[in-house]
Formats: structure tokens, C-alpha cells, sequence
């Protein structure tokens, strides 16, 4: 076990999905990952795999939450578990906000911004000025020559490249990742993948990935953590662990 300070640490965490035959019930016995690790949460399609990054989001109420903490950008442990007991809404959108960068499957810009004014949105939104980060990030991206381009005149991949740029501006502690290169062939796959995770390493920011792609994942050197079936009565379940 790596002697680096614990990113996320969940215990007993579970979710449940629907009632009766259609239910669905996530259940996290036991997860920690280390700051600044990589890793990849890999299963069939409908394994919840989405679902625990919506939770690791804070969008997603447990309904069962033993113990659920995450390190922050500023290095302060949050006891989320506890905030989320309290009925803290306030405190989790601060904290998503502040210390949580988001990369969706098709990247999820604002089409009516150009690319620079979508790459800045996070910081704007949380009051933060201008930083070399972002200069640092268009130029390790390959966006300046793509930055008055709204997203419509962008390819996937260059969108790809902007949504990353845009999660990762205001330096959060934590980047989550849905099937990030799903829509990309195999070579710009490879190629985006790398990107984001040689940023979230020179930042110091922890990343987990949702992927199908697990030749994908071990060729840059993610850990994997694998859904595992559980067998119910009723509805379906599935368990992620270290």
C-alpha cells in the first residue's frame, strides 16, 4: 500500500435503484484510494459503474453510509458521510464545486460558449481569477489554435480535449471520468486517455475512470477496481471493493 495520504476512503456504502424485480443495489464494502492514484472502475454495462461515480460526485445520496471521506484540494479531510447525515446540501455543492472536475462521455460543453469560455466556466463559477493553469492546459491539450470555436465546430476528440481542460481548471482534488474516450477511435483514445491522466499527475489530483476499455486502462497503467455480481431474490446487485 502506497504511504501517500488516502484521496477516498468509503466503507459500507450502498445505494439502491428502482423497487421489486427492477431494483438495482450498489453496494461498496470497502474502496480506498491513495492521493494522486489513477484508477479504473470496470463492468458490464448496467453494473452501476456510473452510479458509484455519481456518488463519488456527491450528486447521488447513499442510502447506507458507514464511512465516506475525501481529501480536499486545500488537503482538509471532509467527512462526507457526516455531511450527508445532516442533510448538508449546501456544504456538498461547495465542496463538487471547489474540489470535484467532472469529464462526461460526450464531453458536455455549453454549445453557445466558445472553447476558452468553456474551459474557464469552472473557475468563473467559483469566483476564481486568471491562472498559468489554464494557459498550461491549452498548451498541453493542443487547444490555441481551437479556443473561438464554439463545440459544434469541434471534432470529438478536440472536445474531448476542452472538457478535460475545463474539469481540470480550477485545480480540483478530484477527477471523475465516464467512459471519457468511448466515442473516440482507438488511436485518439489512447492519445486522450494519456493526456488527462499526465495532467492529473502533474497536478497531484486523484482520477477514476469509467471504462469498458480495460486493454485501454492497463495500457496507461490504471488500477482496476471490477464490479462483482452479487445473486438477490429480487432486483440485481452489484458490489465494488479493493
Amino acid at each position: 500500500m502506497s504511504d501517500a495520504p488516502c484521496a477516498l476512503r468509503l466503507r459500507e456504502v450502498a445505494r439502491r435503484r428502482g423497487t421489486g424485480a427492477d431494483s438495482f443495489t450498489l453496494e461498496v464494502a470497502s474502496l480506498t484510494i491513495q492521493q494522486g492514484e489513477s484508477v479504473a472502475l470496470t463492468g458490464p454495462s448496467g453494473s452501476g459503474k456510473s452510479t458509484l461515480l455519481d456518488l463519488l460526485g456527491l450528486v447521488l445520496r447513499p442510502d447506507r453510509c458507514a464511512e465516506f471521506n475525501l481529501q480536499g484540494a486545500d488537503g482538509v479531510r471532509v467527512d462526507v458521510a457526516a455531511l450527508w447525515c445532516g442533510g448538508r446540501s449546501d456544504a456538498l455543492a461547495r465542496l463538487r464545486a471547489r474540489h470535484i472536475g467532472y469529464v462526461l462521455q460526450t464531453g458536455g460543453l455549453l454549445p453557445f460558449l466558445p472553447a476558452i469560455d468553456n474551459i474557464r466556466l469552472s473557475r468563473s463559477l467559483l469566483g476564481l481569477g486568471d491562472d498559468p493553469l489554464v494557459d498550461t492546459l491549452v498548451e498541453r491539450l493542443r487547444l490555441g489554435h481551437l479556443l473561438e470555436k464554439k463545440p459544434r465546430a469541434l471534432s470529438i476528440g478536440e472536445r474531448q480535449r476542452v472538457a478535460i481542460a475545463r474539469a481540470l481548471a480550477h485545480g480540483p482534488a478530484l477527477l471523475l471520468a465516464d467512459e471519457p474516450t468511448a466515442a473516440l477511435d482507438p488511436i485518439h483514445a489512447q492519445e486522450v486517455m494519456a493526456l488527462m491522466l499526465e495532467l492529473c499527475a502533474a497536478l497531484g489530483a486523484t482520477a477514476v475512470v469509467v471504462t469498458h476499455d480495460w486493454d485501454l486502462a492497463r495500457s496507461v497503467g490504471l488500477r482496476e477496481i471490477r464490479a462483482i455480481p452479487l445473486a438477490r431474490g429480487l432486483g440485481s446487485a452489484t458490489r465494488f471493493e479493493d
